[in-house]
This record gives C-alpha cells, structure tokens and sequence, in this order.
C-alpha cells in the first residue's frame, strides 16, 4: 500500500503541559491558527494527543481521567486538524513513548530499572527534581498502554501520519526484562548483554507498532523520533515512512550532528527530514526566538544534503501561535519553497565514502564518536563530497574509502575492500584502523605495513617534505596523541618520518610546561603509501576533533590530492564555506549548494550563527562528465559564464549571501 505523499516544510508543534496551568486553549481561534501556518508557508505539522506529562488534548472516551483537566473544550486537538486540513495543511498524530509523567507516577512497576535497582531516568534526575525524564518499560504492560490511547486517537482523527516522541532504546533490568533476557540465553547482569537486549527490544517495538498503525490505516506515515539516527535504526528502516534527524544545533547536539546523522541515513531508501528549533537553546525555552540567520542556515543546511525540513515551535498553553515567530519562520519558509524544484529528487554526488565508527566501536547510543566528528569537519572544509557507510555499503559509488582512527577489519570486510581496490579504488587510513579486532595485526597487505604496537614516543613530530607536506613549513610539527608503531613494508614507500621527542614527559624528568621538544633524530615510519594506499600512525581525525590541529587538515588535504585528483568540487573560498553537489537525473542537471554560515562561541554553551557574511566573486571548479550547456544561479535563474579544460569546468559566483543554488545543466 501507498503512503500519504510526504510534505517538506513540518512545524512540530510540541504541546507538554502541566496539568498545574490553567485556561488551556483559551485564546485559539482555529481560523487563526491555520491562516498563520499558511501564511508561514507551513504545509505539515505534528500536533499532539498526549503529550510527556501524560495529558491527553482530545475527547478521549477510553481514558477521559487523563484529558487535561484545565482543557476549555475537549474536542481541542480535532478543531486543530480540522482547521489545518481545511487549508491543505497535513497532520501527524503525535503520541510518547518513552516519557509519561503520569503514567509513571500510576504504574511504577512500568518504569525502567537501572543496573543498580533504581527507577531510571534519562537526564539522570533524582527522585525530587523536575522533570518527566522517568524512562517507561515498552516489555511491560505499557505496550497495551500505547495502543490503546494511541489507537483511540487515530481511529477517531483524520491525519496524513504518526509521530511516535522518545523512542529512545533504553536498557532496563525491570522484572520483565530480566526474565526476557534469561530466556534469550543473556547475563542481565551484563552490561554488553543489556545493551544487545535494549536494542532487540527496540526493534521489537518499533515493528509491533507500525504494524499496529497500519492495520489501522495502511496509507498513514509512521517516523519513530529519538534525537541521533544512526546503525541502530536500520534494522527497522521498512517500519519508518521517513526519517526525522532531530538536531537543535542550541542544544546539546551542536552544528556538526546533522551532518554526520544525514550523510549515513540518507543512504536508504527512506526520506530524510531534519529538524531544528525555532528556540534560542531547545525544547520548552518558552518566549525565546532563535536568530533568524541561524534558522535560515539550519534549514539550507538540511535541502542542501537532500533532507526536507522541519521546525520545531511549542505551543503556549492558551493556544495561540506566536504571529512574530511564525512571521520569521515564514521568510525562511518562503525561501525554501522557491529553492524546492531544485531540491527534489536527488541524489548525493560523492566520491569519498567514510567508514562510520558507531557500527565497530562500543559507543554510547545516540552519541558522535571523535574520529567521526573529526573526519567530517576536515572533509566538510576541504570540500569533498562524502558519505557515512557501514560494511554492507556498496563501495562502488566511491573512488576513496577512509578508514578514521579504529576501524577494524574482519575476514569478510578484508576481502570486500580488497576487491574494491582491485577495482582501482584508492584507500586512506589513519592509527588503529585497519587493524584486527585484537589489535595484533594489518589485514589489509595493501597498506604495506606491519604492526608493531603503540609508538614508543609521544607527543613526537614530523618534517613535512615532498607532496605530502605540501603547503606545511619544512619543521617539526607537533602530532599531540600517541600514534601506532608500523614497519613499512619492502612493496611500500614511507613518505615521512617521525623526529623523536628528546624523552618522554613523566614526573621524574621533564621540560617546560607541557611536552618534550624535537630532539632531531629521526624515528619510526609515520606515513607510508603504496601506489592506492596512504596509511597514518597518529589518530588524525580524533586529533582535529580535538583541538582543529591545522598541519592535520593540510595531511588530509595532500593524502587526498593524491589518492582523488579530480576532486569534484573545489572553490578558492574559505573553509567556512560548505558545498554540497546533487544530482537531479529527472532535470538532466546537477545542483550545487554553496552555505556561508559561520557559528561563533559566543557563550559559555552555545555555538552562535546571527550574522551573514556575504562572499564575492568566489572561483568554482567542478569534474563533470558530461558536456555541460549552462550554469545559472537558481532561483535568480541567472547565467553564469564558464569555461572548460577537459573535464574541470570552472565559474565564479559573483555573490554567496548564506546560501546560493547553482544549476549545472548537461546536454541530453
């Protein structure tokens, strides 16, 4: 069965509420209410039937204790449909899973157990502290919980979709649990044991529960939301409709999550939506406004890496939206939709693939390992285009694969990458990766080194020479974390050497603050190449994430030119400047994506975007295949002289203000 067509600019209308606050819903006006979302440019929006609290904001028979008591008229939530859907605007049903206040207050035995026999909360609260964070038990009689209101809900209300809130996987030693783990032959009082539960639970539910929609109304979207979207989800990729990547750059997600979450999810076969605030922090930040700049910056972000858009907002409780944030939230609306004929239907055009680090190291669920953050911030300002992949990618779409920091490699990958490289693909690698899961040996011969253990010295340096040290002064340059000792092998060339330290720093003997300086004698191998390999000892993208070493990204830049000459796009512009090309095979064209934001630390917590800086007569160069017939800045549909060598075109952008689309057209 066909799902309802999805829409591309969503508000999800939050709507958690104590039942302490009165005069709910006093001030809406539901002809108000849908003409400022039109107005907005809004057409999908998420509204709610019950929400963290526990309360429910529509006349529900089966469970009318739980309606909120201060609610002035019970049929709240179907006047909000009812006037959205009357201006062609489609509605997600909203329900929580994981957070419900009240329910847990009624029924502790639903309540997750934590490892040490506390009721578990996701924000680690204590007992007396604020907040509805008490994770709920979906192995429980909860589950039936779900149903039943959420069933109420949609077989009573006419909506285009589902939203399932803090569907988060949770690991639990509750009395249900543990007796289910037992009879999966697991040790609950291991956390390895737990986590693998937490996530067979996971899928569990999020099957059983788009079964459960769809029995209802087999046309209904379903997307299950928890923040990062990563390796856990695609397991249970067919049980989503979509994909919503939550990621309010003012929380505690940052700038970089979005990107990274984006560029492995986008992969599938299911649409990528992503989701930002319309708050100056996150959620419940009650009266603030985020920088319309920020916002702008946000939603480019998403359509220029093939992702529709969604805002977050909360609705005050009287009920009527704010008319001064839906006015900004309008004028970026606005601008999305004249740049939409460009940015539907398309494809990434990539050429490096990114092995992703979640999918072979333990990391907590949810979290942005360092070698991958490292990696796509140096990527994202050298201007490649990349995926995240996992082993079972298909690797012919790339002409490199890196391999960041602590990448292991089994039998079945060895031969995979292999054959890649038999292909004629190019491989770089950096420290750990590469290595087995023991850590005792290079399964790849291809990297032409043997592994010998952790480097006697560290901190030590290296002397940039040749192509690899191109760009870099011809002097030690410090490599801060400790590398892996190598022995290149004879088929290999080591393109530099470390310089040893004068010793290591320990309490007995050291020098000035912080560590040993460069006592001149060469050392051990620190980066070998082969004729498709360039291998590195130290961790180099764990190092950027860091501390943004700069002689690291100038690395990373050479061993590129190297091993990928025909970069496919390159500009003359700062590496503030973020590209993204797409391929619109429909339109015979490419679309490019050229974002000039630049977030400043302006606080202690956040990461600030509330100025343009605009950037003039920016020189573009692209590797194109195919025999292009014009170059025009879209929506502007201005033309764009150009000139050709082989297979480089190149242009210049007269102006970059935030975001520009360029249109690569190619002849037929």
């Amino acid at each position: 069965m066909e799902r309802n067509k999805l829409k591309s600019r969503h508000i999800h209308l939050d709507f958690h509420t104590s039942e302490w606050i009165e005069d709910m819903g006093v001030q809406f006006d539901p002809d108000e209410f849908a003409d400022t979302l039109e107005k907005s440019k809004v057409n999908s929006i998420t509204l709610f039937t019950r929400c963290h609290h526990g309360r429910l904001y529509y006349d529900s028979k089966l469970f009318p204790e739980h309606v909120h008591p201060h609610l002035k008229d019970r049929n709240f939530l179907e006047q909000q449909v009812a006037s959205c859907h009357r201006k062609g605007i489609d509605v997600n049903l909203y329900t929580t899973i994981c957070w419900d206040k009240l329910i847990a207050d009624e029924h502790p035995e639903w309540v997750c157990i934590n490892e040490n026999g506390e009721l578990d909360d996701f924000k680690g609260k204590k007992y007396f502290e604020a907040g509805f964070y008490k994770n709920l038990c979906m192995n429980t009689a909860y589950r039936d919980y779900v149903k039943k209101q959420f069933g109420e809900a949609i077989r009573g209300i006419p909506a285009e979709g589902v939203w399932f809130d803090a569907a988060f996987i949770v690991e639990c030693c509750c009395p249900c649990c543990i007796k289910k783990m037992k009879q999966q032959k697991l040790n609950p009082s291991n956390k390895n044991d737990r986590q693998k539960f937490a996530v067979m639970t996971y899928h569990d539910w999020v099957k059983d529960l788009s079964d459960f929609i769809w029995s209802i109304d087999p046309k209904l979207n379903v997307t299950f939301n928890k923040g990062h979207v990563g390796i856990t989800e695609k397991e249970v990729k067919d049980y989503y409709t979509y994909y919503a990547i939550e990621s309010l750059p003012g929380g505690e997600w940052g700038y970089m999550d979005f990107p990274i979450s984006v560029k492995y999810n986008r992969n599938f076969c299911n649409p990528c939506f992503g989701m930002t605030g319309r708050f100056h922090t996150e959620w419940g930040d009650y009266h603030s406004f985020r920088n319309k700049e920020a916002l702008a910056f946000e939603c480019f972000s998403m359509i220029s890496n093939g992702a529709s858009c969604i805002i977050g907002d909360q609705l005050e409780p009287g009920g009527k939206l704010n008319p001064y944030m839906y006015q900004q939230i309008g004028e970026v609306f606005n601008e999305i939709e004249e740049k939409e004929p460009w940015c539907v239907n398309v494809t990434p055009n990539v050429e490096i693939g990114v092995f992703l680090e979640e999918e072979f190291v333990d990391v907590e669920i949810g979290d942005i390992p360092k070698a991958t953050e490292g990696v796509a911030r140096i990527l994202q300002e050298l201007s490649y285009q990349y995926d995240f992949i996992d082993s079972a990618a298909d690797f012919a779409k790339y002409k490199v694969l890196v391999l960041p920091d602590v990448i292991p490699i089994d039998d079945k990958l060895k031969e995979k990458i292999e054959r890649f490289l038999a292909n004629g693909g190019k491989l770089l690698a950096t420290y750990e990766a590469g290595l087995n899961k023991e850590k005792s040996m290079f399964m790849l011969d291809k990297l032409g080194v043997n592994y010998q253990g952790h480097a006697p010295y560290s901190p030590d340096f290296i002397i940039p020479t040749g192509e690899i040290g191109k760009g870099l002064y011809p002097s030690e340059h410090v490599m801060y974390m400790q590398g892996s000792l190598v022995e290149a092998k004879p088929e290999a060339k080591v393109l530099e050497k470390t310089i040893k330290p004068v010793f290591n720093r320990t309490w007995e003997h050291f020098s000035s603050h912080l560590h040993s300086p460069s006592s001149g004698e060469e050392g051990y191998p620190a980066i070998v190449a082969t004729d498709q390999t360039i291998y590195f000892i130290h961790p180099l993208f764990s190092q950027y994430r860091y501390n943004a070493t700069p002689w690291v990204r100038t690395f990373v830049k050479n061993a590129l030119e190297l091993l990928l000459p025909n970069q496919l796009v390159s500009h003359n512009g700062p590496t503030t400047l973020t590209t993204n090309i797409m391929q619109q095979q429909d339109n015979n064209r490419d679309v490019l994506h050229l974002l000039h934001y630049i977030p400043e630390k302006k606080s202690e917590t956040l990461e600030i975007v509330d100025t343009v800086i605009p950037l003039y007569d920016t020189k573009i160069q692209l590797s194109v295949s195919n025999e292009v017939t014009s170059i025009k800045c879209q929506p502007e549909n201005i033309d764009l002289d150009f000139t050709i060598n082989e297979n480089k075109i190149s242009f210049t952008v007269p102006k970059i203000l935030g975001h520009q689309l360029i249109e690569i057209s190619y002849s037929a």
